[in-house]
């Protein structure tokens, strides 16, 4: 046969020695696709490799399967907020250490819908604080100049009545009195009595060492009838922190959450965390199924 035909068409040829030409040319190329060869290998290693064989912890770290990607971000969302809610009982020492404000007695100073930074009463207590309480009183806040949102004096969290089941008060304390005071007649304020005598109340004469307090929007004291948050003087026992910092708006989130559980359990809250994130890993799953 003549001629030097060996089943390759003329074409196929010169396309072969160009990118052969091209090549001796351009050494980058080969290089590049050297480098692409060992990415493609590198890939498949990493897409084949399992739990069993790496472990679970290597393979949170490294994979890049959405079902991966999916567990690995649920496990740092839930270390940073355990790690954030650690570090601020550190720092104050008081658990919970945020509050949500549910009403508009402490306006405009502290807003419902707020979230409140409580420490305990040992912390940050100021050079006016009253009889080993830590907690500086309006009264002798105002002599002092020490102010807390606003106005002088602590507001503090409480639980009404030193009742557990209730919901903790947040409001200013006012003036402490010692058991046994007449305080509607040696410290009130006749503008926060709405022309209540020691006769009328309950907690007069004091039935203990405590604090008289009011919220800042309020027009009455806390231990007057059907005002306030209902309560007698309020002892030290039953201060659980002090406001130090808040947070405008974000409470809303926690009274959301807290509404939702009031009506549903808790149980049920739980159960719909849990199928939400193997809802995002099956999610994870069928992606990978579908694109391969």
């Amino acid at each position: 046969m003549d001629g030097s035909d060996t089943g390759e068409s003329d074409p196929d040829r010169s396309d072969r020695l160009g990118a052969t030409s091209r090549r001796d040319r351009d050494p980058t190329l080969e290089s590049d696709d050297r480098e692409q060869d060992a990415d493609a290998r590198s890939r498949t290693r990493s897409d084949a490799e399992t739990i069993a064989d790496v472990g679970l912890g290597r393979w949170l770290l490294e994979t890049d399967t959405r079902v991966g990607t999916a567990v690995r971000d649920v496990v740092t969302i839930v270390a940073i907020v355990a790690i954030s809610g650690s570090l601020l009982v550190g720092i104050g020492g008081a658990w919970p250490p945020l509050v949500a404000v549910e009403s508009g007695s402490m306006e405009p100073n502290i807003e419902q819908g707020d979230l409140v930074f409580i420490v305990d009463e040992e912390r940050f207590a100021g050079d006016s604080a009253v009889a080993e309480t830590n907690i500086v009183t309006a009264q002798h806040g105002h002599d002092s100049g020490y102010q807390r949102f606003g106005k002088p004096g602590d507001v503090i969290i409480f639980l009404p009545n030193g009742d557990p089941t209730k919901t903790p008060t947040i409001h200013r304390a006012q003036f402490r009195v010692e058991q046994g005071e007449r305080w509607v007649k040696t410290k009130a304020d006749p503008a926060y009595l709405n022309g209540a005598t020691c006769a009328d109340l309950a907690s007069c004469p004091a039935p203990h060492d405590g604090f008289i307090t009011k919220g800042d929007a309020n027009p009455a004291y806390d231990q007057l009838p059907r005002s306030g948050a209902k309560t007698t003087v309020v002892s030290a026992e039953w201060v659980t922190g002090k406001a130090v910092v808040r947070v405008p708006w974000i409470g809303e989130l926690r009274l959301a959450v807290d509404s939702i559980r009031s009506v549903v359990g808790t149980g049920p809250i739980i159960v719909a965390t849990v199928a939400s994130v193997f809802a995002l890993i099956w999610y994870g799953t069928a992606g990978e199924t579908r694109n391969p």
